[in-house]
């Protein structure tokens, strides 16, 4: 499990002893246990973690049942009227859990260090984490933005040196604060893409043209998907009809171009 602070991340994990595909130990639980050994009482342990005096007992019974010897068991008569106490077994499952619980932390400290700087990890997972329409979404810098009357021309400059121009108005420049040399991500419909050969002598208008290997074909009886492999990772699937598909004679590992217009490309930011 991860969490955010500023830009940086930190991990966090939990750990759970399981028996027969059943946990039946885990950080909840030796809270409980703690408190059972602390107050005397499953009553005050079970206020103490803030879960009702039923569902401690039914945690209790649980570890109990999975564990080799009981771990709670009630003392009865005496001056307050009995309790509940953790067995010898419990004390020592107690003890054994929290070695366990330091040498994680140990571990995800050590693997915190070894990632360094986390600011990118970080941008990463709010790119994946976007839910959108879109099939196509490429992370990039902005290379350049031309200003015009009305509109501007933002180029985005991808892992792998490949290029997105995107046209946007000028006050949507504005909107996103967008200067040259911050991150950004295309985003481009699948639909809007255009696939051909021999591309790159051809006369078009799109602005955006990207040529390389069929990566993925999926033939569909209407629609067929297509991926191409763009270099620096990435890839650009576009979404045509089965007949331009046959037309084409597409097959995987065949090279094609795919091509769209400046218009075409949707611009976000972080």
């Amino acid at each position: 499990m991860a969490k955010c602070m500023r830009d940086d991340i930190g991990l966090e994990g939990d750990i759970w002893f399981q028996k027969d595909r059943n946990r039946f130990l885990g950080g909840d639980r030796i809270a409980l246990l703690d408190k059972i050994q602390e107050l005397g009482s499953i009553n005050s342990a079970a206020k103490a973690v803030g879960i009702s005096y039923k569902t401690a007992w039914h945690l209790v019974n649980m570890m109990n049942n999975l564990s080799e010897k009981p771990l709670v068991e009630r003392t009865a008569g005496g001056k307050g009227g009995g309790g509940t106490i953790l067995t010898r077994e419990g004390k020592k499952v107690l003890e054994q859990f929290r070695v366990v619980q330091e040498e994680h932390r140990k571990y995800l400290h050590n693997l915190e260090q070894r990632l360094g700087n986390t600011t990118q990890l970080h941008q990463f997972l709010k790119m994946i984490s976007m839910k959108i329409s879109a099939r196509n979404v490429f992370s990039g810098t902005i290379e350049q933005i031309t200003p015009g009357a009305v509109n501007a021309e933002v180029v985005i400059l991808l892992s792998g040196g490949a290029r997105i121009t995107s046209i946007i108005t000028n006050g949507a420049v504005k909107n996103l604060a967008l200067k040259e040399g911050m991150s950004a991500y295309a985003i481009i419909k699948a639909s809007s893409i255009i696939i051909g050969e021999d591309l790159e002598s051809a006369k078009i208008s799109a602005r955006n043209l990207m040529c390389g290997t069929i990566s993925k074909l999926i033939e569909g009886p209407v629609s067929t998907e297509v991926d191409v492999e763009i270099g620096g990772g990435n890839v650009i699937s576009a979404i045509i009809t089965h007949g331009s598909s046959m037309k084409l004679g597409l097959k995987e590992g065949g090279k094609t171009c795919a091509a769209f217009k400046a218009s075409s490309v949707i611009l976000g930011v972080n």
